[in-house]
């Protein structure tokens, strides 16, 4: 299929693999933010075909993984309600909380029901008046646009029984955070190409000048993805760290304005505590105060919940790109897609999930 195809052209891949190898003289750490980014990577086997010097290691660019375990708790508890309609996208049906998820949750006969967009639990929120709808928003500045859509509709509509359930965070502070931690082993960074869409990437700018790493911008195809290594090896191996945008025929440097505005005149940026990682500053979407009515956390009292972290589940470790998942003694025996610990196994982002499924059990073969 054309605009397709190119993109997965195996002459083309091999022509740029060769590139890569010849222009790589020395050894490289790369992390790809982003999850999609990472099930691409080794669901077509770009692991392993990478000349043995470059390393990819797997951020937190899954929004379901880095969801907090206090916030699924919440959502837990809110979905049990028997006044309440709660809604998701499909994968956080089955992230973990401390004790249950939330198919346990509408197996015992919570209201849970998968949503394609908030605007369609906008939809059962007119339809159900007598119930209280929450959406639970989840998601990176790609997927917040929508939901700061539906919080506006019901605020102008006089909906008071449509709540948001927020946890919508931002990459740039991430990326930050990991630069900055005394642990850092990233020397380059492939930024997700559907948050730029929104965004656009001159956010970046000032953090690949101040920490000196190259930064591109790249997209979800084979070829963008060895275009983007591509890119950022011949960076590293020059000695330059600047911004570039391999992505070009989708994101433009300043994004997409309005939907930006709208972002900014729902949300305000708010500190946010990351599922494995802790509290990044500045790294959070959170409701306005003259939107507070339709915040599920206020209107439903749930500030006092706070859990810990399973001890034995590595997947705040594999967020930052300091564990791969072959190494987690859990991995593929009590940890499955079937008996998850994390989310990191369950998402259709997760890393963990992308190497139980592609097969990557050990490091002889997770290259």
């Amino acid at each position: 299929m054309k605009y397709i195809d190119e993109f997965r052209d195996p002459i083309l891949a091999k022509k740029i693999l060769a590139e890569i190898k010849y222009v790589t003289t020395k050894d490289w750490v790369i992390m790809e933010v982003c999850g999609g980014q990472t099930h691409a990577l080794i669901k077509n086997g770009i692991d392993r075909l990478l000349p043995d010097k470059i390393e990819l290691v797997h951020g937190p660019g899954c929004p379901v993984c880095v969801t907090p375990l206090e916030l699924i708790d919440k959502a837990l508890k809110i979905a049990s309600l028997s006044d309440v309609v709660f809604t998701s996208f499909g994968d956080m049906l089955r992230v973990p909380g401390s004790k249950k998820d939330l198919f346990i949750i509408k197996s015992e006969g919570g209201d849970v029901r998968i949503v394609y967009s908030p605007l369609d639990a906008l939809k059962l929120a007119r339809e159900n008046p007598d119930k209280k709808v929450v959406f639970f928003g989840v998601g990176f500045e790609t997927t917040a646009p929508l939901t700061a859509m539906a919080i506006h509709q019901a605020h102008n509509e006089g909906l008071r029984n449509f709540y948001l359930l927020a946890s919508h965070v931002l990459v740039p502070p991430a990326i930050t955070a990991l630069l900055e931690s005394p642990k850092n082993m990233v020397q380059a960074y492939l930024a997700a190409g559907h948050v730029c869409t929104v965004m656009g990437w001159e956010q970046y700018i000032p953090i690949s000048e101040k920490y000196k790493v190259p930064i591109v911008v790249t997209g979800f195809e084979p070829i963008d993805l060895l275009e983007g290594i591509l890119m950022v090896v011949k960076q590293l191996e020059s000695g330059s760290h600047k911004v570039e945008n391999q992505y070009a025929r989708v994101v433009k440097r300043t994004g997409n304005r309005p939907a930006q505005e709208l972002i900014s005149r729902i949300f305000m940026i708010s500190d946010r505590k990351w599922r494995g990682i802790g509290t990044i500053p500045q790294s959070g979407l959170s409701l306005r105060p003259e939107y507070s009515a339709h915040d599920a956390e206020l209107a439903f009292g749930l500030d006092d919940i706070t859990v810990e972290e399973p001890p034995e589940c590595i997947s705040g470790l594999v967020l930052q790109g300091l564990k791969k998942p072959h190494e987690c003694k859990a991995f593929g025996k009590e940890c499955t897609p079937q008996t998850p610990m994390g989310a990191t196994m369950v998402s259709s982002e997760g890393t963990c999930a992308a190497y139980y499924t592609y097969g990557r059990y050990n490091s002889r073969i997770s290259k």
